[in-house]
């Protein structure tokens, strides 16, 4: 099996967090790989629809959508929430990705488009993060995260 292709959503404050999973795809030490499906460039655009078409295209190349939750994510609407949508319309496994190392859905900070959708949700580390790349299949309904044991099993 290739490597899950992926696109990555995030609020502009939380940049720094995907360049960060960038590194760790870059590190041979790391165990984290997955084919990057975000924009090639920065769109230096004010034209709202030409910068969604631009995403929608991004997002059909992926089968997985990685939301890092950060503590403005749930009110990003704009780009982040309607992201979150399409990636949900294309059926993208969605994996959400709490910046704030909560191991499971955090009301507080996630985007109600991905409340009770199926989505998995994991805490920002490689080991966690790829495993969820490698294993979850996105469910039909609920919210799913990963039990103690196995977090435990990681060395986490």
């Amino acid at each position: 099996m290739g490597l899950p292709r992926t696109f990555v959503g995030f609020s502009s404050t939380d940049i720094r967090y995907y360049y960060l999973m960038l590194a760790w795809k870059e590190n041979e030490k790391i165990d984290f790989n997955f084919t990057n499906c975000q924009l090639k460039q920065e769109l230096f655009s004010t034209n709202e629809q030409y910068i969604k078409r631009k995403c929608r295209e991004r997002i059909n190349m992926a089968g997985y959508y990685i939301m890092l939750i950060g503590n403005d994510t749930k009110y990003k609407e704009k780009y982040v929430h309607w992201e979150a949508e399409v990636a949900i319309e294309k059926q993208c496994t969605i994996i959400g990705v709490n910046l704030n190392n909560a191991r499971s859905f955090d009301v507080s900070k996630t985007p109600s488009v991905l409340d009770g959708i199926g989505a998995i949700f994991v805490p920002f580390n490689p080991k966690i993060i790829n495993l969820a790349l490698s294993e979850y299949e996105m469910g039909t309904s609920g919210n799913f995260y990963y039990k103690e044991f196995v977090y435990e099993t990681l060395g986490l």
